[in-house]
């Protein structure tokens, strides 16, 4: 038999319905895949083999009748932000230490009413926060790629550094993950995966720990265009339970996956061009808009001009939330609590504890451009570039474009416990400069592998579409994925 673990999430549907297999050996593939790859990947921070095989042996039972949903028997993992009942929840955080919820996600219960299985808890930056999964209270994650000619260690990209080290290596058939600045989208760049944040609103944020409230974003982590369409149409749907929510029917995104790009409109933003980028970064990026155009679309340069804004305005708002946001976790009812001599100092010694030293530093830049006396010069400022940065992208699309393509990244991954990353907090945020603005205007954007670096080492584009329309973001995506024609799969050596 193949190895079940090297199946697409596609393929692997179309074996479970043919009986080619069952859920229960498929599940178990994965759990046998993850005893023998994470001690040295670190992609998992909680394995839950008990309640993968229950669930994979429901599914078995209704695919002998013919039954089941659209990912009935698909082992997926499940980042570490996603509240599972009864199932390690701490984003990846000391603070929340011994958290298991009694209640269960939405985009995760969307998930297991169309029969996915859950392998478990995949690591990630605490909180969201960090581009290279090294914040983590669990330690960082290992990417399963390595340079031609080095063993270094090198990170998968933050804060869903578990959900795509795990894809890529064959841990699970696609994992959930989250975007507040690029954090799906810049970790599968360097995995050689696919990640959509979709368009805000989209998905349901309730049940997912909160970050920066008006930026977070869940999507899917995969190995093809798509499987990240299969696996977007079970996560997407209108909430009651929360009011970001939007309430639109959601498309079957596979349908739309071959769909071509003739007559379609391709935005290339000047202010992406910036000063010092690889020359492989630009190369990709040229040989990305030659098979588009190869397949029939129209290319046409654009100006987003206050692109040069986004970032600094970006770390002006989402640590602003996340100030609000972490406000909660004071160790009263739940998680870590360290004992002082009255509340106060409960609070104090908790959150001193609790906290790594990234999420530390976002609350007090946060608390900081909230204060009496700074909120106006900082935060409502931040805002307003926020709504000229949205209105940039609103008049490129006005103006005819259908989608706007970028890199992914400025670079391919680097090496973990990078000095000069580590002594430069702004050094290691740069990492975000093509990914924020899609946040900041609440747009969909796609990362798809189309390259590698003279090191071996995978490359992405970014595809960035019109509100609520991942579909032509999936097509595009796709001819790039068949353009590129090339192996992303990380050759084993844990």
């Amino acid at each position: 038999m193949t190895d079940l673990t090297k199946l697409s999430l596609a393929d692997a549907r179309k074996g479970l319905k043919a009986k080619s297999f069952t859920a229960t050996e498929l599940t178990g593939a994965y759990l046998t895949a993850i005893d023998a790859a994470n001690p040295s990947l670190n992609a998992y921070v909680a394995v839950t083999p008990d309640k993968a095989l229950e669930m994979a042996k429901a599914s078995d039972e209704k695919l002998m009748q013919g039954q089941g949903g659209t990912l009935e028997g698909i082992p997926l993992g499940i980042k570490d932000l996603f509240a599972t009942k009864g199932v390690h929840t701490q984003a990846a955080s000391h603070i929340l230490d011994g958290f298991k919820p009694e209640y269960e996600s939405t985009v995760t219960a969307n998930l297991w009413r169309d029969g996915a299985v859950m392998l478990g808890k995949l690591n990630m930056d605490e909180f969201a926060m960090g581009s290279s999964n090294e914040t983590s209270y669990y330690g960082p994650v290992v990417s399963p790629f390595r340079a031609e000619g080095s063993n270094a260690k090198l990170v998968p990209g933050g804060s869903s550094g578990g959900s795509a080290a795990a894809v890529s290596a064959w841990l699970c058939a696609a994992a959930t993950a989250t975007d507040t600045g690029g954090s799906i989208r810049q970790p599968a760049a360097f995995t050689g995966t696919v990640g959509i944040k979709p368009t805000y609103g989209r998905c349901s944020r309730w049940g997912t720990v909160a970050f920066a409230s008006s930026l977070d974003q869940a999507g899917p982590i995969a190995r093809t265009v798509e499987d990240a369409a299969m696996m977007m149409t079970s996560m997407s749907g209108f909430d009651v339970k929360d009011s970001t929510s939007v309430d639109l029917a959601v498309p079957d995104f596979a349908a739309a996956v071959e769909r071509g790009v003739k007559g379609l409109v391709i935005g290339v933003p000047r202010e992406y061009r910036m000063d010092g980028m690889p020359v492989e970064i630009e190369k990709l990026w040229s040989q990305g808009l030659e098979w588009l155009k190869a397949e029939g679309a129209t290319v046409r340069d654009i100006s987003l001009p206050h692109t040069k804004y986004a970032l600094p305005a970006y770390y002006i708002v989402a640590p602003a939330e996340a100030s609000s946001n972490l406000a909660r976790y004071d160790g009263v009812k739940y998680g870590l609590r360290v004992s002082g001599k009255d509340i106060t100092d409960m609070y104090e010694l908790t959150r001193a504890a609790g906290f790594g030293r990234e999420v530390k530093r976002r609350i007090m830049i946060g608390t900081y451009v909230l204060s009496a006396g700074y909120f106006d010069a900082f935060y409502v400022k931040a805002q307003k570039v926020r709504t000229l940065i949205k209105k940039d992208f609103e008049d490129a699309f006005n103006d005819g474009v259908d989608a706007i393509l970028t890199p992914a990244t400025p670079s391919a991954a680097f090496g973990i416990g990078d000095e000069a990353l580590a002594a430069d907090p702004v050094a290691m945020y740069l990492n975000d400069v093509f990914t924020v603005t899609v946040n900041m205007a609440g747009l969909p954007g796609i990362a798809v592998p189309a390259g590698k670096d003279a090191a071996g080492l995978p490359l992405g584009l970014q595809l960035i579409g019109k509100p609520f329309d991942e579909e032509t973001l999936f097509a595009a995506a796709r001819v790039i994925e068949k353009s590129a024609a090339m192996d992303f799969s990380p050759k084993p050596w844990w």
